[in-house]
């Protein structure tokens, strides 16, 4: 028997390497939970036929002494990433028989290093969305309380693997779409650095912001993901080459933390507040430097995000017109084809967020929100910068609320959006940040916080995270 619960990547290495249980073994445990709770949780809009003949060639590896860390690790990924010759609907029906002729960049080096991906999992359409209840397949629930939601818009990634249907997973993030489902289902989520991993064949969203990004249950298992990943790719003109990457700041201050207390001052509720303050404690009790920082224009950093993110939605979600491919809906002449199509194929959150990314970019209102959104956007960089360059960390709570009821919030979209506060600033500002579980609450749910560092310091954030796994 797998203890599949207790299981990390190094452990499920080590013991496919010894022979403890094979690729195949492994991955049929999980197929064996998968087939048990999915049902309930819908976490897996498709799980892949070829699964055990990828377990099979992994097994392979090992024979011939190729095996990598990565090799016969079940891996989930979110609907948006393209995996050839496999659906990639990005939980809307307008690309509801669409088929990837080719593989994302970061499927390419799993495959290369014989991962076994399972199959594919639900997300907020065109992942806008923080609860995974906007996909056109149905909500996702969370396993520590099905009837709350498990944070979006990865959160079928998410609950994936804290449901144990597979071990890690891949997600991706334009604000807190990794981190704060991992802060609502009890995992480690990191929001790497923009331009550190590849985007190429990735159904985007907002280019400017989206990531890709991993989930697990430990910060070790989330490091060797980003290791294994975070490369320069060619193919994608927003990759930051390696020679740009070596980012260390060498620094006297690696045992400060800023917390921007300023921020907290409503919408935090008494429970995540008092949870964080004790995690601040235990930090201060571990050899850290608490301070209080003043962060200004980071408090615009929620308005300025849904004025950029919808006006590059709008641009990215042109291209699905009932034409060139996806849901069509024949009409008498080409504009009614494309009037029937989008309005039937796309589902309320993505045609709001399309109305009002086409609003800020149209003439008369380009200056008044677009163009001022992207100078607000450029001091939240600079103020977080410079903070930088007297702390090490800037920590908050991932999110304000602990996880909401399943219906909650639909219908008050500025409410679902406040649970992206603490998230936006390291999205526009491009810095990496981790969430990290921080206990449980009264009720069994899981309460999260984050860390952001500056550009390319994932290894002191993964780092601290570890620490803080010891203390917690």
């Amino acid at each position: 028997m797998i203890d599949l619960k207790n299981l990390t990547i190094e452990k499920a290495h080590k013991s496919l390497k010894s022979g403890e249980f094979t690729c195949r073994e492994l991955v049929e445990a999980y197929l064996k939970v998968i087939k048990e709770k999915n049902g309930e949780l819908n976490a897996y809009l498709e799980v892949y036929k070829n699964v055990l003949e990828q377990a099979d060639v992994a097994q392979k590896k090992f024979k011939d002494g190729n095996a990598t860390i990565l090799t016969g690790i079940p891996f989930a990924i979110k609907d948006n990433i393209l995996f050839e010759g496999q659906i990639a609907s990005a939980g809307s029906k307008i690309l509801e028989n669409y088929t990837a002729t080719y593989d994302a960049t970061v499927i390419k080096k799993l495959k290369n290093a014989g991962a076994v991906i399972i199959g594919r999992t639900n997300m907020d359409e065109f992942a806008m969305g923080s609860s995974t209840q906007t996909s056109t397949y149905g909500v996702t629930k969370n396993p520590h309380d099905i009837t709350r939601v498990p944070g979006g818009s990865s959160g079928g990634s998410a609950v994936a693997v804290a449901a144990d249907m597979a071990l890690v997973a891949l997600g991706t993030e334009t604000c807190g779409s990794v981190r704060e489902p991992s802060a609502f289902c009890g995992l480690v989520g990191l929001k790497p650095t923009y331009g550190a991993v590849s985007r190429e064949g990735i159904i985007a969203m907002g280019n400017s912001l989206d990531q890709v990004s991993p989930f697990g249950k430990k910060v070790e298992d989330v490091e060797i993901i980003f290791n294994a990943l975070s490369k320069h790719d060619p193919l994608d003109s927003t990759s930051i080459p390696d020679e740009l990457r070596d980012f260390k700041i060498k620094k006297q201050n690696s045992k400060r933390i800023g917390v921007p207390w300023h921020l907290f001052k409503e919408g935090v509720e008494d429970e995540v507040l008092e949870n964080f303050k004790q995690s601040t404690e235990k930090l201060k009790d571990s050899g850290y430097e608490i301070l209080d920082i003043e962060l200004p224009y980071s408090k615009y950093s929620l308005a300025v995000y849904y004025i950029i993110m919808p006006a590059e939605v709008s641009t990215n979600l042109s291209r699905f017109d009932g034409i060139r491919y996806g849901f069509s809906i024949k009409g008498e002449n080409l504009l009614e084809v494309y009037k029937k199509s989008r309005a039937q194929g796309f589902g309320k959150e993505a045609r709001r967020r399309i109305l009002l990314g086409t609003y800020v970019l149209s003439h008369g209102y380009y200056d008044a929100y677009y163009n001022k959104a992207v100078k607000v956007r450029e001091k939240i960089r600079k103020e977080i910068m410079q903070t930088f360059e007297k702390v090490e960390f800037i920590l908050t709570p991932t999110a304000p609320i602990l996880p909401f009821k399943l219906g909650e919030k639909l219908d008050n979209p500025v409410a679902m959006y406040l649970c992206d506060i603490f998230s936006a600033p390291a999205n526009l500002s491009g810095v990496p940040s981790i969430a990290l579980p921080s206990g449980m609450s009264k009720d069994g749910l899981p309460f999260s916080l984050q860390f952001m560092a500056s550009h390319f310091q994932e290894n002191t954030l993964f780092d601290i995270g570890k620490k803080f796994e010891t203390i917690r």
